[in-house]
């Protein structure tokens, strides 16, 4: 029979007073239930003029506040709180995620929405915490448990047997190259079902480490092969209207047939996440069988514009979206290389020299031609769209959403991404080099180049913030930590 263990939270550094420290506790939270209440349009018993807490409230205050946040969590599910933070940049608060955490674990009675909100909240938090270094590689339960350790305390990451169908899904899923592969399994079902007959042995530290572990590994190999399929759906509409295409039938997306291919790209454009809604396998799995279905649709039509273009005579062979689509971007200069608009047409007849520059001179403008023609020239039905690009000596993993500001995306968000980047490349470069050689002026340079781009993204993150461009702040904000990650492990050369 399953037992409830006890979590040692981490304790103040100095002893607080009990109705202080639950009040700094609300301050922290009381902005995430506001938001809640008014996505939901729930009743927020408080007026606008009192909704700025003060440091030290009144009784009834006191009374009032903590009353309102009880009955909230009970009206509010895990799916609802995953919509709210991954859709604002409240998501962006360590401080203010770490107590609503906090709040959760230390109820004496969890139900099962409390633990699917903590099962939710905790990847969150790793997600958010977790340094550039370690964000992308093979995560191990060590890992977890180091940037857990202001939430969770000191834990042992030794593995638990009973967590080890999580630890063979993990194993599994380093194999999976599509998003139709891992669909085939029942990885979402599965986890839930481990989950669900863990009982209160759920809340062992150490289980914990195992769920945040398997649930962030899940679900960045999700967004990764998804990412993977909209390129190429990218790549396909593009292909498709320079052979003078504007329609094309969508019935295995659940479209109608004739839809005009700025609708196609503008629903792989702005194409969000299946995960804002009530988190089940089955619906993630529709979600993503109708992006599939879209990838279908498109790589038919373009095979049927084969097809005619063989009837009439054409020279070519058979189309392929990926490698064609994209190899016609080769000859066209590196996003971000401030070219109007109107003098990019002319730029692309101009072939990019970039790859002879060694990475000890690059400059800026190189050094992005060099990660832009490596971005295109690897097919995205390889499967990644989070991908390892090679300066130098140097390897570096860019996101999704990096990888999108090269390949597919135009405008200022898409810019800083690539500027944010090519620094974070450039610093990486410097520093394999110092390392073989011995001469850090390279990397001097870089590094001052660098700290002149923190500053500006800086700029930019909160420029974004004001302009409610959540998607832009969040991502250019983790970016930005990124780039300030590379520059503390190069300062300490």
């Amino acid at each position: 029979m399953n037992k409830t263990t006890t979590l040692n939270i981490p304790a103040p550094t100095r002893p607080e007073n009990p109705r202080l420290a639950q009040w700094k506790e609300a301050r922290e939270v009381f902005p995430i239930y506001l938001a809640l209440a008014k996505q939901q349009e729930i009743d927020i018993p408080f007026p606008q003029a009192k909704r700025n807490l003060p440091e030290k409230p009144d009784v009834d205050l006191f009374t009032q506040v903590h009353d309102w946040l009880d009955a909230m969590d009970q009206k509010v599910m895990a799916h609802q709180l995953r919509h709210l933070l991954q859709m604002t940049t409240l998501n962006a608060s360590e401080t203010s995620l770490r107590a609503l955490i906090r709040r959760h674990l230390r109820k004496s009675k969890k139900s099962n929405p409390d633990r699917d909100k903590i099962d939710f909240l905790l990847v969150q938090h790793f997600a958010l915490c977790a340094p550039a270094k370690i964000y992308h590689k093979q995560i191990e339960l060590g890992d977890v448990a180091q940037v857990m350790q202001p939430v969770l305390g000191e834990v042992d990451p030794a593995p638990l047997d009973w967590c080890a169908p999580l630890e063979k899904m993990i194993t599994a899923l380093r194999g999976f190259r599509s998003l139709r592969e891992i669909l085939k399994t029942s990885f979402i079902e599965e986890g839930r079902k481990v989950k669900e007959s863990a009982g209160g042995m759920f809340y062992d530290p150490a289980a914990l480490l195992a769920f945040i572990r398997f649930n962030f590994l899940l679900r960045r190999t999700l967004i990764e092969l998804m990412h993977a399929d909209l390129i190429a759906i990218r790549a396909g509409v593009d292909q498709l209207q320079a052979a003078g295409a504007r329609t094309i039938d969508c019935h295995h997306a659940g479209l109608l047939g004739g839809e005009p291919l700025g609708k196609i790209r503008k629903i792989a454009d702005e194409w969000k996440q299946p995960f804002q809604k009530e988190y089940t396998e089955r619906t993630v799995s529709q979600a993503f069988e109708n992006l599939l279905g879209l990838r279908g649709d498109v790589e038919q039509a373009l095979a049927k514009a084969a097809g005619s273009s063989a009837q009439n005579g054409a020279q070519k062979g058979p189309i392929d979206a990926s490698k064609q689509a994209l190899g016609a971007k080769k000859a066209v200069p590196a996003p971000g290389s401030s070219l109007p608009k109107g003098k990019q047409k002319e730029a692309r007849e101009t072939p990019s020299k970039a790859g002879a520059a060694p990475a000890g001179v690059l400059d800026f403008e190189t050094c992005m031609e060099q990660i832009w023609e490596q971005l295109i020239a690897s097919p995205p039905s390889r499967g990644r769209s989070m991908t390892t690009v090679k300066i130098g000596g140097a390897r570096i993993l860019l996101s999704s959403w990096e990888v999108t500001a090269f390949v597919s995306e135009d405008g200022p968000s898409a810019e800083d991404l690539r500027r944010a980047v090519v620094a974070r490349v450039l610093v990486a470069a410097a520093m394999e080099s110092a390392k073989e050689t011995g001469n850090a002026t390279s990397l001097d340079r870089a590094m001052n180049m660098a700290r002149v781009e923190v500053t500006r993204l800086q700029e930019r993150v909160d420029v974004a913030k004001q302009a409610k461009d959540t998607e832009a702040a969040v991502n250019l904000g983790i970016s930005t930590k990124r780039l300030l990650s590379t520059l503390d492990e190069a300062e300490k050369l």
